[in-house]
């Protein structure tokens, strides 16, 4: 693994977007892999390393978390700096084309990307995420995103992303204290905060929320979709994968039981879905 970064714009200023490199630098064939609201690429460390021997994965923080700069106009954290910074990075790398996998917040952006005209994405995950989210599943976020908690030791962070993303389903100690290193930052005092801009719930929280309808943008995708879903998400309801299924691009549906939002891609049996999937 490599890592890297880019200069990316946003409507006020400069700021440099962090990512992790995996697989041969020359390898045309690119994945690009995008987390989740609060997490950062080190999320797809599991897949990135399995998909190597295919793929260059290249797995960026969005801007505000990871190793990533944070942004000292709030307001731009939204979509379209995301979606600037990604079309920046895809420039960047000097490739015509990409698939992409997204988890939740990640699926969006590549969903936002898949629906312009003469995109890049040729193939396209989305990880527990669709055209329809709703108000429910944005409440429960808000009750988490933007706080600053602080932890005295690295095991108290582990604990509490236990509990936070219980929906990541059953994963192993080992996969746990992988998150939790890659989610907290020493700070002056000793202690430990999430490496994460508390101020990306500022549009988060701007206004009540309301459901979230991207059909007009589902319906513009013409490249091939797989879904992935947790059976127990609140985030993509089973309504909702059955409507994207009778409109829109083509689309294959995986549902994983005992899972919430979102499946974590890390073990053996979820990474061969999305690799035999991207395969295929």
């Amino acid at each position: 693994m490599r890592t890297g970064s880019l200069s990316c714009l946003s409507a006020h200023t400069f700021h440099r977007m962090a990512f992790a490199d995996w697989g041969d630098a020359a390898n045309e064939r690119l994945l690009l892999c995008v987390h989740g609201l609060t997490r950062n690429g080190r999320d797809f460390d599991f897949l990135a390393a399995a998909l190597q021997d295919s793929y260059r994965v290249v797995c960026p923080d969005v801007v505000g978390r990871g190793a990533s700069d944070w942004l000292t106009v709030k307001q731009d954290y939204s979509y379209q700096t995301y979606c600037a910074n990604m079309a920046a990075l895809i420039a960047w790398l000097r490739v015509e084309q990409v698939d992409w996998v997204g988890t939740s917040m990640g699926g969006i952006i590549g969903m936002l990307l898949a629906a312009q005209t003469n995109t890049p994405i040729r193939r396209l995950v989305l990880n527990d995420v669709g055209a329809f989210i709703p108000k429910a599943a944005l409440e429960y976020i808000e009750e988490y995103v933007g706080i600053d908690p602080r932890f005295d030791r690295l095991d108290e962070v582990e604990h509490y992303l236990r509990r936070i993303h219980a929906g990541f389903g059953p994963l192993t100690d080992e996969q746990w204290a992988h998150l939790a290193r890659h989610s907290a930052k020493q700070t002056d005092d000793g202690r430990y905060a999430l490496v994460y801009d508390p101020g990306i719930a500022h549009v988060f929280r701007a206004g009540n929320h309301e459901d979230v309808h991207l059909w007009t943008v589902w319906d513009r995708i013409r490249c091939p979709v797989l879904v992935i879903r947790g059976a127990n998400s609140d985030l993509l309801p089973a309504d909702t994968v059955a409507e994207m299924r009778q409109r829109g691009p083509q689309v294959d549906v995986v549902e994983l039981p005992g899972i919430g939002h979102a499946p974590a891609l890390m073990s053996n049996d979820q990474i061969k879905i999305v690799r035999d999937w991207l395969g295929s």
